[in-house]
């Protein structure tokens, strides 16, 4: 058997797993090794599909998937790995919504500071275009995942890559602290033409992709067993929920998110999240998943979940992650839990979060299956 090439510049199939920069993902090996033995017509689950590793792994497969996540960014670039288009239709779509989109573009230091007022103008008109489709069809979906992971990043001594002035393209730095930043620097932000930034990256993303398969990608919370209605049944779940103690994941992407929609400042939480803060509610939210998760598959259905903790936190993996399991009471029973090293390994989730080193915190994988 020839040994897959994960690597986007030698393997093109792979490049539009990278869309969209985003912390705590877990890597793409992991669900693909998982999907690699499983029988033709396997369908997989992902409640926590995040920018939907997970998703694009069973594509790779050619098996059908379905993703759920609460937070917008993360179902907006989610659901670009599940469609096909070609770059002259992702050009298309973005000349008619430069063309057709509003231009109302929201004002004060950061904004000035971060975009040249021309950039952010055609910025403005790509949201309102969003904004005011009930419907987007797959060239669109797929420039929206563009756009947002060019929305910001730093800056390149080439042509731009990125449409900001200088920012990490993994998060979006909060406005007090982004504008001290560029003043310290005298950093003024440079004009960026957005249709040729979309081409070039258009360009590099969809150079192959892999073959198209069923899939669906839902804004929703899975706690809520409603949120897997008409999706059918489930053969496979693969997830990495959210650890204990983060608490960044909506925040961190607050410019991508007024992209979407938001608000022109940084919000710090939302009732649809799950609870991270407290171990009590946090346990509760994610025995909730498993049920409803349970809900939503096969008889004998499997369910492997990746799992860490911060050190901060002080909790072990393996004893959390049981109890939440526990606590659902709905039938997955746990047939393994295999080590799957420690964090700094892999840029995994629990060192994404960290503001100095700490030792890490060994993550696991928990291996079920559902006994009704």
């Amino acid at each position: 058997m020839t040994r897959f090439e994960f690597h986007p510049v030698r393997n093109p199939t792979v490049r539009m797993n990278g869309v969209c920069p985003y912390f705590t993902m877990y890597p793409l090996r992991f669900p693909f090794a998982r999907l690699g033995s499983v029988k033709r017509g396997t369908r997989v689950l992902d409640p926590f599909c995040g920018r939907g590793t997970t998703n694009f792994a069973a594509r790779l497969h050619g098996l059908a998937s379905a993703g759920l996540d609460s937070n917008p960014v993360a179902a907006a670039v989610a659901q670009a790995k599940l469609v096909s288009a070609s770059v002259k239709e992702v050009m298309a779509a973005c000349r008619r919504a430069l063309r057709t989109g509003g231009r109302a573009a929201p004002d004060g230091d950061f904004w000035q500071r971060c975009y040249h007022e021309a950039t952010l103008s055609e910025i403005c008109a790509l949201r309102g275009f969003f904004l005011k489709r009930a419907e987007l069809s797959a060239a669109e979906v797929m420039l929206r995942a563009v756009v947002l992971g060019i929305l910001h990043g730093p800056r390149s001594k080439g042509e731009p890559t990125y449409l900001s002035n200088q920012m990490p393209r993994t998060y979006a730095t909060k406005p007090a602290s982004a504008v001290r930043f560029w003043q310290k620097r005298e950093m003024e932000p440079e004009y960026v033409d957005v249709l040729g930034a979309v081409k070039r990256r258009a360009e590099y993303l969809l150079a192959k992709l892999p073959e198209g398969t069923e899939g669906e990608v839902r804004l929703a919370d899975s706690r809520v067993p409603a949120s897997y209605e008409g999706l059918g049944e489930f053969d496979l779940v693969i997830t990495s929920p959210p650890y204990l103690g983060m608490r960044t994941y909506w925040p961190d992407q607050w410019l991508r998110n007024w992209f979407l929609g938001g608000p022109e400042q940084v919000e710090y939480a939302r009732p649809e999240q799950i609870t991270t803060q407290d171990a009590e509610p946090f346990c509760a939210d994610l025995a909730s998943v498993w049920r409803a998760c349970a809900g939503a598959c096969t008889r004998d259905a499997r369910l492997i979940i990746r799992f860490g903790a911060l050190p901060s936190y002080g909790t072990e993996p393996s004893a959390l992650i049981k109890r939440t399991l526990a606590l659902a009471d709905c039938g997955w029973e746990i047939r393994t839990i295999k080590r799957a090293g420690a964090a700094s390994q892999g840029r995994r989730q629990a060192d994404q979060f960290q503001t100095k080193q700490s030792e890490a915190i060994e993550e696991v994988d928990v291996y079920c299956q559902l006994a009704h």
